[in-house]
């Protein structure tokens, strides 16, 4: 296999809430991939207990980590106004299950202080940040502890804001992939987005030197030979994971990305307050004017996806899933994996 960053062009996204388990990590290292854990929505406590576990199984691995947006935390009268009233809106869904929701939560930086401290101290090889950037004092002690960093992006406006804080690699990741956007800044009015993860990956090479991994709607080989034509150093992958049987996505999850009854992807704030592409179900289509405010909407829709879940209802899940969902298959992630580095 040709040279690639990591030592590999395949990476397996970091996907929160439960689905990057320990075991997928190992098997898409064991079939030449380089897997990400993911801290979002765990303790720093729990963060660093994953990152035991992974190294007693001697795997590489990276962990992600999200960068709290000051503004959600803060925000004015009118903000506040929508998120209560969004709340209101929500009252016939936890009805549904017969659960209560939560007050509503404010205070939330899921303790990023603390997560960088662990890493700072307890050092993992590679360190990747969604949904803003971490600064340039945090970029720097992670390297100063021997850590690669990545910044994700999804502009070129983005990637040049990122580039500024010194990271070694951008990740790219254009509108098709699954789950939450990694935006950080607004989009520039008048410049027409990127069609596909290719050629948004050959404007960012354009204007940047660092090395760049691709994200969106890579769910096959030939999609992977694709990003690395255009420019890019390796691929981060999802979606195509989502229903192996190492990912710790929920059952319903699983089997609705292979049910015939979801037609359609969609950018969605319902269920997080962040913008998300997730299968439509009834959920999206009854709430696509959620306000902003992640992750005060995420708190308060948790204890509906849980009953959800526990009902087997897929439609008040949130079915992360990118453009390309289709072709997920099942099995085991080793095998997925060694298909996308079949011939490279």
């Amino acid at each position: 296999m040709p040279q690639f960053l990591f030592g590999t062009p395949f990476i397996a996204a970091p996907m929160a809430g439960g689905t990057s388990t320990t075991t997928l990590v190992q098997a898409v290292h064991e079939a030449g991939g380089l897997g990400f854990l993911a801290a979002g929505y765990k303790s720093p406590g729990s963060m660093a207990e994953e990152i035991s576990a992974a190294r007693a199984l001697g795997i590489r691995f990276g962990m992600n980590v999200f960068v709290p947006d000051a503004e959600a935390l803060s925000p004015g009268p009118g903000e506040r106004a929508q998120l209560e009233a969004y709340r209101a809106e929500l009252e016939p869904e936890a009805a549904r299950y017969g659960v209560t929701l939560p007050p509503l939560r404010l205070d939330d930086d899921d303790a990023w202080q603390e997560k960088i401290d662990v890493l700072i101290t307890d050092p993992v090889e590679v360190v990747s940040f969604a949904f803003g950037l971490p600064g340039r004092a945090v970029v720097k002690s992670l390297q100063k502890a021997g850590t690669l960093v990545l910044t994700s992006v999804t502009s070129v406006r983005e990637a040049l804001a990122a580039a500024e804080e010194g990271p070694d690699a951008l990740v790219v990741q254009h509108a098709s992939a699954g789950a939450h956007t990694a935006a950080f800044l607004a989009e520039t009015p008048g410049t027409p987005p990127a069609s596909t993860t290719a050629e948004l990956v050959a404007q960012v090479r354009a204007a940047v030197g660092l090395p760049l991994i691709a994200a969106g709607a890579i769910m096959d080989g030939n999609a992977l030979r694709g990003v690395l034509a255009a420019g890019a150093a390796a691929a981060q992958v999802g979606t195509a994971l989502l229903r192996t049987d190492e990912s710790g996505a929920r059952q319903s999850h699983k089997d609705a990305l292979g049910n015939p009854e979801f037609a359609e992807t969609a950018m969605t704030r319902a269920f997080t307050g962040r913008p998300a592409r997730s299968l439509v179900n009834a959920f999206v289509h009854d709430h696509q004017d959620a306000p902003k405010g992640y992750p005060a909407i995420h708190h308060l829709t948790s204890p509906v996806r849980t009953a959800a879940s526990a009902a087997g209802d897929p439609h008040r899940l949130n079915l992360w899933a990118g453009t390309g969902w289709r072709q997920a298959r099942t099995g085991s992630a080793r095998d997925v994996v060694s298909e996308f580095l079949n011939g490279l």
